[in-house]
């Protein structure tokens, strides 16, 4: 993992973490242990699902500015299914309070997400490898 990749996943986890922080303390609030626990599971699953999606499009970038771009379209799909998938079949369970684990789920995606676009504009990438050679061309 690259140092600007680093950047941008401490970013978005700090602030996402202090959102998922609150989300807990208002849903325990409003809605008990079992709105606590809801809480807790969403931001921990955004968190998980995000920071490995960082980390595979950090790993493919190394192989291929191709590959970094199907890595980052794949993972995102990967998160909205699995996110979609996780609301759908955990809506009506009585572990924890559906609500607060949905809202909670919304909140820290647009948390996280406001922040990586935050700190990839921060960061300064180069547009343009320098060092690359046209093929068919010399260097004379």
């Amino acid at each position: 993992m690259q140092a600007n990749d680093v950047r941008v996943l401490k970013s978005a986890a700090l602030p996402t973490l202090g959102v998922g922080v609150v989300a807990l303390l208002v849903a325990f609030l409003l809605a008990g242990g079992k709105g606590a626990i809801g809480a807790a599971v969403g931001a921990l699953l955004v968190g998980v699902f995000f920071s490995v999606s960082v980390v595979v499009v950090s790993y493919a970038a190394r192989v291929s500015p191709q590959m970094m771009a199907m890595a980052a379209m794949g993972s995102y799909l990967v998160k909205v299914v699995v996110i979609m998938l996780m609301l759908a079949t955990f809506g009506d369970t009585t572990a924890w309070n559906p609500k607060a684990f949905a809202w909670t789920v919304v909140v820290c995606t647009i948390v996280w997400t406001a922040f990586e676009v935050r700190a990839f504009m921060k960061t300064k990438m180069l547009y343009v490898d320098p060092d690359a050679r046209v093929p068919g061309k010399s260097d004379s």
